[in-house]
């Protein structure tokens, strides 16, 4: 097994998943999941998980990298997730990995755009003048 002169605690090193057995375990008997292309086994971590079980359920059999980093886990945590770590997701299967759809902000380039960042403020200032002028006339 390669990476068998490491360290005791990574005797993972070295062993590879497919995707298509990684995503076999998705139940509560067996409960695997993928973060930053490692397999962690959490199923006897479901219990304990202080987000709750469910929110590893969600995510049992697949990625869950981009979750495991949006909720910003303490080192703590991460520390502990590593005694979960079983092995590594093959390389030949990590393209096939759902990427994250990002959503990008645009913003529209037209006419209307431009002319109305400044109609509408003077619009605004003609009323204002209009009303100040009536008031005052009184």
């Amino acid at each position: 097994m390669v990476g068998s002169s490491e360290a005791g605690s990574e005797s993972w090193r070295g062993r590879y998943y497919r995707l298509e057995e990684v995503q076999k375990h998705n139940n509560s008997q067996s409960t695997w999941i993928i973060v930053h292309h490692r397999i962690y086994d959490v199923t006897k971590f479901l219990d304990e998980h202080p987000g709750g079980e469910e929110v590893l359920r969600e995510q049992a059999g697949g990625d869950a990298t981009e979750n495991f980093e949006d909720v910003g886990h303490s080192t703590d945590a991460r520390t502990l997730s590593e005694s979960f770590i079983i092995g590594e997701l093959h390389p030949d299967d990590r393209g096939k990995l759902q990427k994250p759809t990002e959503t990008l902000i645009t913003t529209t380039q037209s006419n209307s755009s431009s002319w109305s960042n400044w109609v509408i403020p003077a619009i605004a200032a003609i009323i204002v003048a209009l009303m100040y002028r009536s008031y005052m006339s009184e």
